[in-house]
């Protein structure tokens, strides 16, 4: 690997670390065993550190994105509870699937409101001694978003999945794993883990219609991990329902041109993406 810059290169590998820089130097590696030189020729320090940045600036943008949509999923799973079953008609265990599931989903929340810090679920607390937990509105903008994916998960009405699922214009069949994916995604980024070459094992679920999402879709691998790519896409067509004036498809697009190497298909980019129909 050239380092044209020396003193740069420390200054990266303190405040960086060799590890977690090391993640984005693999690519320009040759297979391991193999003889001769570790790095493919013309690799450089710079492009490295540029892989780098590029994928720093990818976790922001898909954070963003993430951050709508979950909004919007917690908005719809507290309306169509409340207005069905009233505000604490969540805590009906006749609502869910397995009911093992539900006591550890209950416990769990039990305790993120014992021990929280919001305003809003202290002035609860303070204020109502019965019901112990607060409102499905409240628990709505205080759980995780991996949170929030198994109690949606865990309804048992189809239908109701679906009431839910509408706004989004999913199903919920497609609905339902698609959050446990973004959710993992979205960890992926508020942990600052490397984003753009990433496999991810938790496969979210490709959908059939409508045929403008269908045709922009790339086929998954039937046994590897999914790659990136159809949940950007995913996310591109949730933004169109829940934020239909953003740009966000753009600045993506803008970023992606900005790759360093313009490798795409390792996020799993078919050659012929940009013509597809949700990036027209």
């Amino acid at each position: 690997m050239a380092v044209p810059d020396v003193a740069r290169a420390e200054h990266w590998l303190r405040h960086v670390s060799y590890y977690r820089l090391s993640a984005y130097w693999l690519p320009f590696e040759y297979p391991k065993g193999s003889s001769g030189p570790r790095f493919l020729p013309g690799t450089t320090f710079d492009t490295v550190t540029a892989l780098y940045d590029f994928d720093r600036r990818l976790r922001l943008l898909v954070l963003d994105a993430i951050e709508r949509i979950e909004v919007a999923v917690r908005g719809s799973w507290a309306y169509e509870l409340a207005q069905r079953f009233g505000p604490h008609g969540y805590l009906d265990a006749a609502l869910y699937q397995h009911s093992g599931r539900y006591h550890d989903n209950l416990t769990r929340l039990t305790n993120d409101v014992a021990s929280s810090p919001e305003t809003y679920i202290d002035h609860y607390r303070r204020t109502y001694s019965t019901p112990a937990m607060p409102p499905v509105w409240m628990v709505a903008e205080m759980m995780s978003f991996g949170q929030l994916s198994r109690w949606y998960a865990l309804l048992d009405d189809r239908a109701l999945r679906n009431a839910i699922a509408k706004p989004l214009g999913l199903h919920e069949a497609v609905l339902v794993p698609l959050l446990k994916h973004l959710s993992t995604i979205r960890n992926s980024c508020a942990h600052h883990a490397r984003l753009w070459n990433r496999g991810f094992l938790l496969r979210m679920r490709v959908p059939f219609k409508p045929a403008a999402l269908v045709s922009t879709l790339e086929p998954p691998a039937a046994h590897a991990p999914a790659q990136l790519y159809n949940a950007l896409v995913l996310v591109v067509f949730l933004l169109k329902q829940v934020a239909p004036t953003s740009v966000w498809r753009d600045e993506l697009a803008a970023l992606l041109a900005q790759h360093p190497t313009g490798d795409l298909a390792a996020m799993g980019f078919p050659q012929d993406w940009a013509a597809r129909s949700l990036w027209l």
